[in-house]
């Protein structure tokens, strides 16, 4: 007799590419490969990760009213969108990902009977800059997420901490993982940059030509990243530098308006989106990631199997990865004048930068293991 498969859903809100989308694509990859697994994944969007998915052929769901944005009927279509489906395909297993597919998802698995509800906190959302009534709503939300999942996976020891003692049985720390990564050499890295840096602005091939020290960084757009103030650094720094932002987001003209108010549009280059950009890290003498909130950025992962010297900021589960002045430099947020000095600490010092760099290296190889990720996660699907 032919063994059933096992039906397993893995959820998320949008299917642009970030750190929650790289988590599920990781461990759908994998789960793909076991047999006794009937996987789909259900995802809102034309974003990378649903091309991704479909290049390792991997089945995929789109769910048409899926948005990250608050909006009750199209929130009422989702939720809906999903009861029927769940009704309809009996998964034994949901994997829910990102805050609104946590809530709603979770109430339509309620609802529906599914034997086993996975919800992934990624962070959360009362961390962002909100006003009091919003960040209220936010926490009940969040709450009633643990609620309805059977399990809630904090990819990081704050991400529990912050939700506070009373679901400490219904919550397990499970940190992000990486695999190895195939960088691209930092010659023909930087030349394919700058390429793309030429493309925007011909005027500052002396600049590029001129030997400068790169400084980068790989990240969404938005306020939550805090770029205006590694910005606010660069345009301080007096010495031969370049600062390469890889992304894109809603907040690009206000950042690009930034630059040319601090007289800094030399050195400071918005590229906008690469295809596989961790893969072009080494172009880098320096990673930055000045967030205003985070759980536990897989880029900076990435940036320690680069073996870059990191200046990040002292907050959520960066200090689980960066230990100050031994695998990076923390600095507080919205704080340029400590990126500023971060930055000159560290090209005033070679030996910084090697001992900084080997010593982050050898923290995500040990503590942050893709393979030990996805075994912990399925032992949670009772995979």
């Amino acid at each position: 007799m032919t063994k059933k498969q096992k039906r397993v859903f893995i959820c998320i809100t949008k299917s642009n590419w970030g750190g929650a989308q790289k988590y599920v694509f990781d461990i759908a990859r994998e789960l793909s490969k076991n047999k006794d697994v009937k996987l789909s994944i259900l995802l809102g969007g034309n974003g990378e990760l649903k091309n991704k998915l479909r290049d390792i052929n991997i089945d995929i769901i789109t769910i048409e009213n899926s948005q990250r944005d608050l909006g009750i009927i199209k929130d009422v279509k989702f939720f809906f969108e999903l009861l029927k489906l769940f009704k309809k395909e009996k998964p034994e297993v949901i994997h829910l990902n990102s805050s609104k597919m946590g809530f709603i998802g979770g109430l339509a698995g309620r609802i529906s009977g599914v034997k086993k509800i996975i919800f992934t906190a990624h962070g959360w959302a009362f961390n962002e800059d909100r006003n009091f009534l919003q960040k209220k709503i936010l926490i009940i939300l969040h709450i009633l997420t643990i609620i309805l999942s059977h399990k809630t996976i904090a990819v990081s020891d704050i991400v529990k901490k912050q939700i506070g003692n009373r679901f400490n049985k219904k919550i397990i720390v499970i940190k992000n993982g990486i695999a190895e990564i195939n960088f691209i050499d930092k010659k023909s890295a930087r030349e394919s940059l700058s390429i793309k840096i030429l493309q925007k602005n011909q005027n500052v091939v002396d600049r590029l030509t001129g030997n400068p020290i790169w400084i980068g960084t790989i990240s969404e757009l938005h306020k939550n990243k805090g770029l205006e103030y590694a910005i606010e650094a660069i345009s301080k720094v007096k010495e031969n530098i370049i600062f390469v932002i890889i992304g894109e987001g809603e907040e690009r003209k206000k950042l690009e308006e930034l630059s040319i108010k601090l007289g800094s549009s030399n050195k400071i280059f918005l590229i906008g989106k690469i295809e596989n950009a961790s893969s072009y890290i080494k172009a880098f003498d320096i990673f930055t990631l000045t967030s205003i909130t985070e759980a536990l950025p897989y880029v900076l992962l990435e940036a320690g199997k680069a073996e870059l010297p990191v200046i990040a900021s002292n907050v959520g589960g960066i200090p689980e990865i960066i230990e100050n002045n031994i695998s990076g430099i923390l600095t507080s947020t919205k704080n340029s004048e400590e990126i500023k000095n971060s930055i000159l600490q560290i090209i005033s010092n070679t030996e910084k930068i090697k001992y900084l760099s080997h010593s982050l290296n050898k923290k995500i190889n040990k503590d942050f293991k893709e393979n030990d990720m996805l075994k912990k996660t399925f032992e949670v699907y009772n995979i």
